[in-house]
């Protein structure tokens, strides 16, 4: 792969908690972490600025809890710890890279994360550190992909990685229909027009209206983080 100019310097990285799930069925596919680990690493070798918010639906999901009895912000709750429990084993396989790495928590947890403070965490950034954004927005009733929008706008990223288990946006379901089409890029009304489920409508929305890009890409195609790094055509880019 032909290394030109970085296109971006910081960036925010949703990564899915069914991410962390590789081939298991429940928790965390340790090997694959590890391989996540890596390309972070070569990421963070380029000088690019990373922050990561990271959710938890390979433990425990809130809506699931809901569908099940629970209260809805107390399930809600419990979500968000799970995120804190894949954010301190990333945080763990990271620093076994020899990375600098800091986890802040929505939710105060001083034992184990900082809480998050918008100038530390810049500070974080600017020191080189990765650092990894546990427990959504610590409020209930908003998903990772609201929380890793607000956090990406906070922290001034230029661009949204969103990091998933297909490669970019298509015009209908790739699962099911074997013609559907994938956009190499797309613009944020189109989305809206065709009612694509890239993200949920508030951190969707809030992306737009703040001019945010977002890139979706497959997670497990190798180097594809460095590529998005260096401009190269790797899912659908996302943008007014």
């Amino acid at each position: 792969m032909s290394e030109g100019e970085l296109k971006y310097k910081r960036i925010l990285l949703k990564l899915s908690g069914e991410a962390l799930l590789g081939k298991k069925e429940f928790g965390i596919d340790h090997q694959f972490l590890k391989k996540i680990a890596q390309d972070l690493r070569e990421a963070h070798e380029l000088g690019v600025e990373l922050a990561i918010v990271i959710g938890g639906g390979n433990i425990f999901r809130g809506v699931a809890g809901e569908r099940e009895g629970l209260n809805r912000a107390r399930a809600d709750y419990m979500g968000m710890l799970a995120t804190l429990i894949n954010a301190l084993a990333l945080q763990d396989v990271l620093e076994r890279e020899g990375l600098p790495v800091r986890t802040m928590s929505a939710l105060e947890v001083i034992e184990v994360a900082e809480p998050y403070i918008r100038e530390k965490a810049i500070r974080h950034l600017e020191k080189g550190r990765i650092l990894i954004l546990a427990c959504g927005t610590g409020n209930p009733f908003f998903t990772t992909d609201t929380a890793a929008t607000l956090r990406a706008l906070e922290l001034g990223c230029e661009v949204l990685f969103k990091a998933t288990k297909v490669d970019g946006v298509y015009d209908k379901d790739p699962m099911l229909y074997s013609d559907a089409q994938k956009f190499e890029e797309i613009s944020f009304n189109e989305v809206i027009r065709r009612n694509l489920k890239v993200m949920d409508s508030t951190a969707f929305s809030l992306a737009r209206d703040h001019n945010l890009p977002i890139l979706v890409f497959n997670l497990f195609e190798s180097n594809n983080i460095k590529k998005a790094l260096f401009g190269e055509r790797v899912g659908t880019l996302i943008k007014n």
